[in-house]
């Protein structure tokens, strides 16, 4: 029997993509994990044949979660289905270990189809993913500056990007406002840039704010 792992923290989008894969599926086993510590701890319960992540969880992010994944479970196939168009955070997560990456705008049959090659052995890359990946490569063009942040350096400037202050980011990742700082001043020092404001333009130009 086929056994997927979702870990996405929306309750519609668990709801809906449950029903696409139950279709494709007939007899799948779907488990759901709304954050890091639920995936740890249905991980710890059974084996999966594939974990489909969201990116943009509370706590620990998909990338954070994605990372670990390398060390704890190499094995278990990870198909990324996240809000973030491809040219954001796409090829960063191949370069950690993803069999594949997907938008949400992306139609359920591209989803059953990236699930079927992924579960076959293979890895789901669309032609768009694929040239970003050819380029990089290739070096045909160089890498963003923010490819140097942690997967938690980028969540904390995806949320300051948002409008939230260092309280609100803190009380959302389950960390103290002084650490979001520290996290904040490494980010400024990485890109160069020290302003609030300045931080947030760059975020928005790459596509870094949804």
């Amino acid at each position: 029997m086929t056994s997927i792992l979702l870990v996405e923290d929306h309750e519609l989008m668990r709801h809906g993509t449950q029903g696409v894969l139950r279709a494709a599926f007939p007899g799948v086993a779907i488990g759901e994990a709304r954050n890091s510590a639920e995936a740890n701890g249905q991980l710890a319960g059974r084996p999966w044949d594939l974990m489909i992540l969201d990116l943009n969880l509370p706590g620990r992010s998909g990338l954070e979660v994605l990372q670990d994944l390398r060390h704890t479970h190499p094995a278990l196939k990870v198909l990324i289905l996240s809000a973030s168009p491809e040219e954001e955070l796409a090829t960063r997560c191949v370069r950690l270990g993803a069999a594949g990456y997907l938008t949400k705008a992306s139609a359920s049959e591209e989803l059953v189809m990236a699930v079927r090659k992924v579960l076959g052995g293979g890895r789901y890359v669309s032609a768009s993913l694929a040239e970003l990946l050819a380029k990089e490569l290739g070096g045909a063009e160089p890498s963003a500056p923010h490819d140097v942040l942690s997967p938690r350096e980028l969540q904390v400037l995806r949320l300051i990007a948002q409008g939230q202050t260092l309280r609100e980011i803190g009380e959302g990742l389950h960390l103290s406002e002084k650490t979001v700082a520290t996290y904040r001043a490494r980010i400024a020092e990485k890109l160069a840039i020290s302003r609030i404001a300045d931080l947030t333009r760059y975020a928005i130009k790459h596509g870094l704010s949804d």
